[in-house]
């Protein structure tokens, strides 16, 4: 298969409480952009109704640190003790060779690993909130952390927000229908 064949990446990042989900969720409804998901793997455990291989591949820790020891990850951290988010190379490699858009909706660090390893065939954007406190409203509205865990994503958040120079686009989500809007042109335009 040929290079033009291929599929391209769209990686999202963003502080917890951004939109970044609610973005690229809206964007995955549009069946002209071929998108589909990186399914990322996570050693916490499912929260709702996601299933294994759906919204994640599920991992024990101790299965997580075998993978990362056989070098299957693209990008691969561990957020908090015990706690790792990583993708595997073989997913992508598979789901670009099907001509399919690769969408990753990762964490800030993840998406600069991802795109420095795919360079040109990748695009990052970093959806930013308004702002700190806006962000802490979000988090508190969503009724589902605890006060402290909510401390631990603000402060995260301001953390992660400096690396946002260092993504090819940065969409502001102060206004939702006007981020989704200019998420969809920047993905137009790079597929």
């Amino acid at each position: 298969m040929t290079d033009t064949a291929k599929g391209k990446l769209i990686i999202f990042s963003a502080p917890s409480g951004s939109g970044k989900s609610t973005i690229v969720n809206w964007l995955m409804g549009m069946e002209h952009l071929n998108l589909r998901f990186s399914i990322s793997c996570t050693s916490r455990a499912p929260r709702g109704t996601e299933q294994h291989g759906v919204e994640y591949f599920f991992l024990t820790p101790e299965e997580f640190r075998a993978k990362i020891l056989n070098d299957e990850f693209l990008e691969y951290e561990e957020v908090y003790a015990d706690r790792f988010y990583g993708t595997l190379k073989a997913q992508v490699e598979k789901q670009l060779n099907e001509g399919q858009n690769v969408v990753f909706d990762v964490d800030v660090k993840g998406g600069i690993n991802i795109k420095k390893f795919y360079g040109e065939q990748a695009m990052s954007l970093f959806i930013q909130p308004p702002s700190v406190e806006e962000l802490r409203r979000r988090l508190v509205g969503r009724g589902t952390d605890t006060p402290e865990a909510i401390e631990n994503r603000l402060a995260k958040a301001e953390y992660e927000m400096t690396f946002a120079p260092q993504f090819d686009h940065i969409v502001v989500n102060d206004r939702l229908d006007e981020a989704k809007a200019e998420a969809l042109r920047l993905v137009e335009e790079f597929i």
